[in-house]
């Protein structure tokens, strides 16, 4: 095993020690360095340097626990900004946001059509703008989009709806804009979204965030860490068959969750065109919406069994679009998912909706540049 050099471990201590800081509102040097285990000397040098960066602020004074106070210490949240996109199914979202998420900007653009190359026009589109907002410095680009996607290269190696396959989408963005860009599946970047932002989750934690849109997808936390399997493709549960039999799904097979459990599967078996006339029907007590909706919400109930059986993952987060039917559907949901799965492992499972809407794909898409590397936040190498 190679040993690190002076500069790959001055790097991980940076990391190390912007990443506490980033978990905290606020907190000491001296904090910093039992979470961190580093000696209250690097951490004293590697916070001047943060400060000299800008990332970093003095905010006040903690409460003594004897001798002097400690100086408390912040991220300064406008020091830096990201952009995120969400490639949703009808519309593309952008925003720009701090490095505390707050938006600062967002622009929506209406999709129309299925065609590759003007859904990529549409994307330089939105960047183009946000980057005239003259909101600076813009550090990176993350961008969450439906279909199966090769994180590691930033390729979008299948997503249907938008004709792309085998898109270097990444590649392209950072040609086009000279910053880091991150691509994902949308669900997973969802998740990433709910994770960081939505939730009280400690940096260890198991999750599963479970995305019914158009199209269903499942983000999975394992220690704290986003598992994309190996090929990146964990947590495609819509595309796997639950039905013999079933209806012809966009990915060529029969009978997949999507078939049933989608906003899209609803809509087509209540021959509907928006979720808020389904969501009306069903509330109003229409005979077939509630059918239809429940079904699809005991089929989605069984695909989560699986997951439980499989990663026995004792919090599972539910968002997208089929949320809106409320808690008759979650209770539905909760009731096959504990009926089809093993007693002893759904008992201590806890089920709940996300607090986050469609701005948890874009918080995720962008927070995602940071989880491993913060490098792309300095302005030059210490």
């Amino acid at each position: 095993m190679k040993k690190a050099t002076h500069q790959q471990t001055k790097q991980h201590n940076r990391d190390l020690v912007l990443h506490t800081i980033f978990a905290n509102e606020s907190i000491s040097r001296a904090e910093v360095a039992r979470v961190t285990n580093l000696t209250r000397t690097t951490v004293s040098d590697v916070v001047n340097g943060l400060l000299e960066e800008g990332l970093v602020q003095e905010v006040g004074r903690g409460e003594s626990i004897g001798g002097k106070t400690p100086i408390l210490l912040s991220v300064v949240a406008d020091a830096r900004y990201l952009i995120g996109l969400n490639l949703a199914q009808d519309k593309f979202i952008g925003a720009i946001l701090n490095l505390r998420g707050e938006i600062k900007e967002m622009l929506e653009v209406p999709v129309s059509g299925d065609d590759g190359k003007t859904a990529l026009d549409l994307v330089y589109q939105i960047i183009d703008q946000l980057m005239k907002k003259k909101i600076t410095p813009i550090v990176g680009i993350g961008v969450g989009t439906p279909g199966l996607v090769n994180t590691r290269e930033g390729v979008v190696v299948n997503a249907v709806n938008l004709e792309w396959q085998n898109l270097p989408l990444g590649q392209l963005l950072e040609k086009k804009y000279k910053v880091p860009v991150s691509v994902l599946n949308d669900s997973q970047a969802t998740a990433i979204g709910e994770y960081v932002y939505g939730g009280d989750h400690s940096s260890d934690d198991n999750l599963i965030v479970v995305n019914v849109k158009h199209g269903i997808g499942a983000g999975i936390f394992v220690n704290g860490r986003l598992f994309q399997g190996d090929g990146g493709g964990a947590g495609e549960i819509g595309h796997v068959v639950v039905q013999e039999g079933g209806e012809l799904c966009r990915c060529g097979k029969y009978g997949c969750l999507e078939t049933i459990s989608s906003a899209r599967a609803v809509l087509g078996s209540l021959k509907l065109k928006t979720l808020e006339q389904a969501q009306s029907a069903f509330e109003n007590g229409d005979v077939k919406a509630q059918a239809t909706v429940l079904k699809a919400a005991r089929y989605l109930g069984v695909s989560l069994a699986n997951l439980i059986g499989t990663l026995n993952i004792q919090k599972i987060v539910l968002t997208g679009d089929m949320t809106r039917f409320g808690s008759a559907w979650m209770d539905e949901v909760n009731t096959s998912m504990r009926n089809a799965a093993l007693a002893r492992l759904s008992e201590s499972t806890q089920l709940e909706f996300g607090t986050l809407d469609y701005r948890a794909c874009i918080l995720g898409a962008s927070a995602f540049l940071l989880l491993d590397d913060y490098s792309l936040l300095f302005s030059q190498e210490n």
